[in-house]
């Protein structure tokens, strides 16, 4: 039996075939770590984990046909998903297959090489899973409180992921992951619940008080003065998670010592699954608030990233830290998409979070192909990698040309959006301070790897290369090309941007 009902973001159907598609992507990463908890790591655990994933981007891709035209799908009265649900599926399930992909090859030459042993390898394949199921969960709840939750649950899981190989940085990157990041959580938190108080003050039940689509339909009935507060910790607190000024600082330490394919899904996915829950707010924000407020705000914390972001760039010695910064960089960007919150704004950084999450994946796990290769993270160690392996090298240097803008890939056209949708919105001098950022984060990551690209093998740190089959740049390759394909063609996503673009976004 199918159950259609009309709201304010357009028809909502229930129906079986609905239910599948929206429980699918929850479930199958939660069926493989059950599976690697009992069976621990092997052949059939790892092929599975990217089984899942594939899982995750097949139901984003029938969730995307499904909601394009401005339909909704329900399941049970928990899960919901529009079309901006189905851009961020999109995004998880696209990177998840990029990172568990590598993983295998990872995992392997990690138990090869003895830097972790089976207990190790059980424990990644439960909980890479588990943050993968997570992650869907925050972007398909209908009520906010399980968002909040979802993403919660993403820091216990990746506390464990980030100390994965228990050295004396690992673990203290995880202490001030875990411990920064609990505030944050802690601030989101409070936010939640104000937002919850001014959902009942407005008249609405228990239940809805924390519907999106109810505090959506009721905005003009909320309480300015809490949503005003509410808002300000929600942006500190889900900013936190997004690696955003001024509560950053856990992400260049927790990107760096993390795993190769984890760090490409903190970086591609949970950073932006936290923007994710600020746009959602946001619409909410600019119904109840003034929008100079809301844009000021966002504009305040988006900008202080980039240049943060900038300075550090130059002075980085280290290339998953340099990485790691840039992260920032493109979160400060995406944010800036939301303050200007226009619906060209909405389409840009949602198609900006895609090709900065497929080009993340491909850069942090070439940089743990790099760091195999040559055993350290030390960019001073790394020369001639064009030369002296041509794949590896090759794919890193075009990440990084798809990562600082450079067509055809799809930063470029992202990007160039953000940057019409801000002169549109009458922020000329946002869009033109933002411009000299992005130059002086160009010249800063352009300088410090071509050395390793095309520099001398002199100085160069190497170990012997573990041995490497397709599977090992299949993934890597995959992204690249995916990247440029979004970049030189419209179609498929164009619609499905649009779409999204107008329940999250303005005129």
């Amino acid at each position: 039996m199918t159950v259609m009902t009309t709201s304010l973001m357009g028809p909502t159907t229930e129906a079986p075939w609905d239910v599948l598609l929206l429980t699918a992507p929850m479930l199958a990463p939660i069926a493989v770590a059950v599976a690697a908890a009992f069976l621990g790591w092997g052949r059939a655990v790892s092929w599975a984990s990217v089984a899942a994933s594939a899982v995750i981007l097949a139901s984003a891709i029938f969730l995307a046909v499904q909601t394009t035209g401005g339909t909704a799908l329900a399941a049970a009265g928990l899960l919901r998903a529009d079309a901006l649900s189905a851009v961020m599926l999109l995004v998880i399930g696209a990177v998840a297959l990029v990172a568990t992909w590598a993983g295998v090859s990872y995992i392997n030459d990690e138990l090869a090489a003895g830097h972790t042993d089976a207990r190790g390898a059980r424990l990644y394949g439960v909980l890479v899973q588990l943050f993968l199921a997570a992650m869907v969960l925050a972007v398909l709840a209908s009520n906010l409180g399980v968002l909040w939750a979802a993403i919660e649950a993403t820091t216990i899981v990746t506390a464990f992921l980030v100390g994965h190989h228990r050295t004396p940085a690992a673990l203290e990157a995880t202490w001030k992951y875990v411990m920064i990041c609990s505030v944050g959580i802690a601030l989101a938190y409070l936010g939640t619940v104000l937002v919850y108080y001014a959902g009942r003050q407005a008249g609405l039940d228990s239940q809805g008080s924390l519907e999106w689509t109810q505090l959506v339909a009721h905005a003009d009935q909320l309480d300015p003065g809490v949503m005003r507060l509410a808002f300000a910790l929600l942006v500190l607190g889900f900013g936190t998670k997004a690696g955003l000024v001024p509560l950053h600082s856990w992400l260049p330490d927790a990107h760096s010592q993390a795993p190769a394919p984890v760090s490409a899904l903190m970086s591609g996915v949970l950073l932006s699954v936290a923007v994710y829950a600020l746009l959602r707010y946001h619409v909410i924000a600019v119904a109840v608030l003034s929008p100079t407020f809301v844009r000021t705000l966002l504009l305040t914390v988006a900008l202080a990233s980039l240049v943060l972001a900038a300075s550090m760039l130059l002075a980085q010695r280290d290339y998953k830290r340099l990485l790691a910064y840039s992260s920032i960089e493109h979160m400060g960007l995406v944010v800036i998409g939301v303050a200007v919150g226009t619906r060209l704004a909405v389409a840009a950084l949602l198609l900006h979070i895609l090709g900065h999450g497929l080009g993340k994946a491909v850069l942090f796990c070439g940089s743990g192909q790099i760091l195999a290769a040559t055993g350290t993270t030390k960019i001073a160690g790394v020369r001639g990698l064009l030369m002296r392996r041509p794949v590896l090298g090759a794919t890193f240097a075009l990440g990084l040309a798809a990562l600082l803008g450079l067509p055809p890939f799809s930063l470029f056209a992202s990007e160039l959006g953000l940057a019409r949708a801000g002169v549109q919105a009458g922020l000329g001098w946002v869009v033109a301070f933002m411009m000299v950022l992005l130059l002086v984060v160009f010249v800063a990551i352009t300088v410090r790897t071509a050395p390793m690209l095309f520099g001398s093998a002199v100085d160069a740190v190497d170990s012997p290369p573990p041995p490497r089959s397709g599977a090992a740049t299949a993934p890597l390759v995959t992204g690249l090309v995916a990247l440029a394909l979004m970049g030189v063609f419209a179609w498929p996503l164009g619609q499905l941007l649009r779409s999204a673009a107008e329940i999250a976004g303005t005129r």
